[in-house]
């Protein structure tokens, strides 16, 4: 009976690293090796990228899964111990801050520009017919 593998990468995060014999190597058109060599080399390059990707996933790979299980806990306390709440309380400043510009905006400076706008809007040019 055949056995089901469980896809490990489901979301396709490292679509990008799977790389199989016929990925890296290809012979052209024209230029090809013995066939039992070709064969040998597919067997070997497959053994070899397998064997040794097992050997470091069994004697890095715990301690790897703890490392980043590590950072990402701390990233997480990070956002929700410190982040999050230091930007809420910039919101809040800052929303007290508009409002306190807001009203010396309208109470002082919008007043002033009303007062220059309406004198400038009595000001009228006449130009005279006559030349230098």
């Amino acid at each position: 009976m055949a056995s089901l593998k469980k896809d490990r990468d489901p979301n396709g995060i490292n679509v990008h690293i799977q790389a199989d014999f016929e990925d890296v190597f290809a012979e052209g058109y024209g230029i090809e090796s013995v066939d039992c060599v070709w064969e040998t080399s597919q067997e070997c390059f497959r053994c070899s990228k397998n064997c040794c990707y097992n050997l470091l996933a069994v004697f890095c790979g715990l301690c790897m899964a703890f490392f980043w299980g590590f950072q990402f806990a701390f990233v997480a306390f990070e956002h929700v111990w410190c982040v999050t709440p230091a930007i809420r309380i910039l919101v809040i400043n800052c929303s007290a801050m508009q409002k306190c510009i807001g009203n010396l905006v309208g109470c002082i400076l919008a007043p002033f520009c009303e007062t220059c706008g309406l004198l400038f809007s009595n000001i009228s040019i006449q130009h005279s017919g006559t030349k230098g």
